[in-house]
């Protein structure tokens, strides 16, 4: 909406750029997102560790990755020559690959970390990890946050 809205931060105004943008940005969102976050849970926080879970949703990130960094390896964004609102939703799961998969996965993504180190560079990145920085997050995974995480292993869907 934002960047229809300025006209920022988009491909070129063409049925194909406006197909490109919306197809990998679907990509972001059905794929990258869900299966980073699923892998982050079943190695951090599932109460029960499932290995086969675990192997599933980690094989999966990185296969979302791998096409991202493949993509990459012709482009120096994502749709091509320009960044996009398409960059920034990568950005936004991508700087994670530490925690979703190693710090080694990185070796095998020598693409993708260059365009987020690229994004990592840029002044309004700058800003939004400062602003991030500066807030007190809880941490400790007490009782208390993983009751409110994860209502249903606690009984308490319905409240």
């Amino acid at each position: 909406y934002l960047a229809e809205k300025t006209g920022t931060f988009l491909p070129p105004d063409t049925p194909v750029g406006r197909g490109q943008l919306l197809s990998w940005l679907m990509f972001v969102a059905s794929g990258v997102g869900p299966y980073s976050g699923q892998s982050v849970h079943f190695q951090v926080h599932a109460p029960e560790k499932a290995p086969y879970a675990v192997n599933r949703y980690r094989f999966e990130a990185q296969r979302h990755y791998a096409i991202l960094d493949a993509k990459l390896a012709d482009n120096r964004y994502v749709l091509g020559d320009d960044y996009t609102i398409v960059d920034m939703s990568v950005w936004g799961w991508a700087r994670l690959i530490p925690r979703v998969l190693d710090k080694a996965a990185w070796d095998d993504l020598p693409n993708l970390k260059r365009l987020i180190d690229e994004i990592d560079a840029r002044p309004a990145t700058e800003r939004a990890l400062a602003t991030l920085a500066g807030h007190a997050f809880k941490t400790e995974m007490d009782d208390d946050a993983l009751r409110n995480m994860f209502p249903g292993n606690y009984g308490d869907e319905g409240s």
